[in-house]
């Protein structure tokens, strides 16, 4: 499997004061923006910094690992498949998996079609 992008992932009970604290205390500049999240240019890695739910808690730090095919990713790692692979609302496929002491890792293909993929240079 190859790895072609990574963030750690940050969830708060108030995203909005925690994306001021990553922003404004430790300084950190944004590298995008999304309806829910922020995410910041961490040294040569992302972190983001988005809302918790039931299914994403507070206490939980992800790793966010963008691949080139995740049903292969699936395949490849069933025996770790916490959540079967699909589009979100947001339009990445994702398909999550835990290590070994449970740690969310989500696996991410981007669509050819999504922003992400297009380029926003003028």
């Amino acid at each position: 499997m190859e790895i072609l992008s990574s963030r750690v992932l940050v969830r708060s009970r108030e995203p909005e004061r925690a994306r001021a604290f990553y922003r404004d205390v430790l300084g950190l500049a944004v590298s995008r923006e999304f309806p829910g999240g922020t995410v910041f240019f961490l040294g040569q890695g992302f972190l983001e910094v988005s809302g918790a739910s039931a299914e994403h808690p507070t206490d939980a730090t992800q790793l966010w690992l963008q691949v080139r095919d995740v049903a292969q990713a699936a395949e490849d790692l069933a025996e770790h498949v916490v959540r079967p692979a699909r589009r979100e609302p947001w339009g990445l496929d994702e398909l999550w998996i835990a290590d070994p002491d449970g740690r969310r890792i989500v696996l991410v293909e981007v669509p050819a079609e999504h922003p992400l993929r297009r380029d926003v240079r003028q």
